[in-house]
């Protein structure tokens, strides 16, 4: 994995995590990168200083943004859950029926694959995909 700074076109500076350089290249062609504060899709890498760290404090370190990024998710996930209504696997059908004005609109979550998620993408339908396991009802 590699960490790299990011700036939008409206100068918001965030981070994005990738597989590797490729990765990122990829997904800023295919327009797939946004800001996370104002949904610009103009992303660009920033300069940033490479850290070196060895030993223990590297695993230490990894294991404290590890935790951090979890606990960043579960919050982020609690939010959605608390102000989003669930759609389940629908959730690419009613994406396209709010996109193309057939219901209204309202903020939904829900699970879809990556290539429906791609799809949805391609008729410019604005999704954001947020690792995790699916919602269970019980």
């Amino acid at each position: 994995m590699i960490l790299f700074h990011l700036i939008c076109g409206q100068e918001h500076e965030f981070e994005g995590w990738f597989r590797n350089g490729a990765t990122f290249d990829e997904q800023l062609a295919a327009g797939e990168l946004t800001c996370p504060v104002c949904s610009n899709r103009s992303v660009r890498k920033a300069p940033m200083s490479p850290g070196v760290i060895s030993g223990e404090r590297a695993e230490k370190g990894k294991r404290d943004a590890d935790a951090e990024l979890r606990e960043s998710l579960i919050a982020l996930r609690r939010t959605i859950e608390e102000n989003c209504d669930y759609v389940g696997e629908r959730f690419p059908e009613e994406a396209r029926r709010i996109h193309y004005g057939e219901v209204e609109e309202r903020p939904i979550y829900g699970q879809t694959s990556l290539d429906e998620a791609r799809s949805l993408r391609e008729e410019g339908v604005d999704i954001m995909l947020i690792p995790g396991r699916p919602r269970r009802d019980s």
